[in-house]
């Protein structure tokens, strides 16, 4: 699940990066209002957590366009300003829910999962293949009813092989869209094959049906059976 976290204060935002990260989010950061309207609008999150006080552009300003254009993606606003009058100002503009700062971060954790939860209302927040589940919002990972653990990389690339299974994902997408490196003068192939390497070896350690297979010359796909 892909987070953008809105804040300019660094220490604020390395902590809720390395936080969320260890819950293995996939987070972005960005420091400046006009940082985040750009982000907004040219990728996709499934939650914003929105700070009101940014350099530039506000959060506020920030959080009524998206709303004016049709952006639906939850907003979660974390801010120091705890008068009522802030709040329904807030939720007025758009916001999906507010937490004050300081803050317990099981408690940031809780309003993540429920907005989530909320925003997907009209869309399964779980993905699966065979006797293999993923759920979204809660980050588990199970096959055949057992916990599968994962790294935040092998989570985001099993998300993906999920998302496209049946399909053949070359190594080149799977640097785009999941290493998220369009600019290396290198290849990612002997790193993305060590991570399908290690993720084979959870996910199909037991089972007699493999999912996660290697297309040579091409690249790997996920489906039950050879492909």
């Amino acid at each position: 699940m892909r987070v953008l976290v809105v804040e300019d204060e660094q220490k604020v935002a390395n902590a809720l990066r390395e936080g969320l990260e260890g819950e293995r989010y996939d987070v972005i950061v960005e420091r400046t209002g006009e940082g985040a309207f750009f982000r907004v609008t040219t990728e996709v999150f499934d939650i914003i957590l929105l700070d009101l006080g940014l350099p530039g552009r506000s959060g506020l300003e920030i959080l009524s366009t998206l709303r004016e254009r049709g952006v639906k993606t939850p907003v979660l606003v974390l801010t120091a300003r705890d008068t009522v009058q802030d709040r329904v100002l807030g939720l007025d503009v758009g916001a999906d829910d507010y937490l004050v700062k300081p803050f317990a971060f099981a408690e940031l954790l809780a309003r993540i999962r429920a907005l989530v939860r909320r925003g997907r209302s009209g869309e399964t927040p779980r993905l699966s293949l065979a006797d293999l589940d993923m759920d979204l919002v809660t980050r588990k990972v199970t096959r055949g009813g057992k916990a599968v653990e994962l790294t935040v990389r092998e989570f985001e690339l099993l998300e993906y092989l999920l998302r496209h299974n049946g399909q053949v994902v070359s190594r080149e997408a799977l640097a785009r869209d999941v290493w998220r490196e369009t600019a290396r003068t290198t290849p990612l192939d002997n790193v993305i094959d060590v991570h399908i390497a290690r993720l084979r070896r959870k996910v199909d350690v037991e089972p007699a049906v493999k999912l996660i297979h290697t297309v040579r010359g091409v690249g790997f796909m996920l489906r039950e059976g050879e492909p």
